[in-house]
């Protein structure tokens, strides 16, 4: 089945493979109708990702696998006959074997290749004393304006003036993107991010015994740890990960996501920590806002487990936590 067939066709295709769109998910999730082109889909073969950046709806399909419930509710919101869905999910299954069999005899997991990439041509490096409003953004979430290449497009129109720039760097390299919006309208963040890049690699001290793993790009900045950009941690972020040899910590966002990354630390032989902030710190970030970079540091350290039981234990009082 070709996802692409059932989109609206008032759609339009952006640089880094997105197919955006109205999305077709935010009525039946409590919010008003999408009419901004906020749902996106991007396909590799027979597999799609499916994100909507308005009610935050994400979902996927990968041939092999069962069609999930979440991708179920989206193909029919798009219109797709319950038969054919059906059909869509014994054709994965029947591929399941081959996929099974294509892992199986896979000695080790590729390591991934980026390709340089351009920031936007108005860009310019970030001043904290002639691009006041951006330093003042980022002084309020405890990063130094100073601590990371940050750019701006302050003579940029509309919202793309109120953005924050930060480069995805691979060695020497400019790899990627995104930009953080701070006028907090949704979507707050847009991202140019090639598959299997970690942020954050490249801060990463020889010397350093633990490597901190987050979601957020900006959880990643506050306290030199890296992010993968996703709530989950793919096979080519891993052996990306694994190169540098270290302790690895995953920290989850306290939210459903952060049960994926959960998941993920498991899957991939790595720590997990769930430290005990207060209940308004949902993230890395926050923890340092309200605790301090050395404190949240200690706490995540402190925190950290890594035997898979441990971990599972560790996730079964997440979810209550969240729940």
């Amino acid at each position: 089945m070709d996802i692409v067939a059932y989109l609206p066709m008032k759609r339009k295709q952006t640089a880094s493979g997105w197919i955006s769109f109205n999305a077709v998910c935010c009525i039946h999730n409590g919010e008003n109708a999408d009419k901004r082109g906020r749902g996106g889909v991007k396909t590799d073969g027979d597999n799609w990702t499916y994100h909507c950046f308005n009610c935050g709806y994400k979902t996927s399909f990968t041939l092999g696998r069962p069609v999930s419930f979440r991708a179920r509710k989206l193909l029919s919101w798009l219109g797709v006959d319950n038969k054919d869905i059906e059909l869509l999910n014994l054709e994965s299954l029947r591929n399941k074997s081959v996929s099974d069999l294509a892992t199986s005899v896979q000695l080790s997991p590729s390591i991934p290749k980026f390709h340089s990439v351009e920031l936007p041509e108005d860009a310019v490096a970030l001043d904290p004393h002639k691009h006041k409003q951006h330093a003042e953004y980022l002084q309020h979430r405890c990063i130094n304006p100073t601590d990371y290449p940050f750019f701006v497009t302050p003579d940029a129109k509309g919202r793309s003036a109120l953005r924050i720039i930060i480069p995805f760097t691979h060695g020497a390299e400019v790899v990627g993107h995104t930009s953080r919006f701070i006028d907090n309208k949704s979507p707050k963040y847009i991202s140019e991010q090639q598959t299997g890049y970690v942020f954050g690699l490249d801060l990463q001290d020889p010397e350093w015994q633990y490597m901190i793993v987050s979601e957020g790009v900006l959880d990643a900045v506050s306290i030199s740890g890296v992010g993968v950009l996703h709530n989950k941690i793919s096979r080519e972020q891993a052996t990306l990960i694994k190169q540098h040899h270290k302790q690895v910590i995953v920290v989850p966002d306290k939210d459903s996501a952060g049960i994926s990354m959960l998941d993920s630390a498991i899957e991939h032989g790595f720590g997990a920590s769930i430290p005990d902030w207060p209940s308004h710190c949902k993230d890395i970030n926050d923890a340092v806002q309200s605790l301090g970079t050395a404190a949240t540091l200690l706490s995540i350290i402190q925190s950290a487990v890594f035997s898979k039981i441990k971990i599972e234990l560790a996730k079964k009082q997440f979810i209550k936590k969240i729940s």
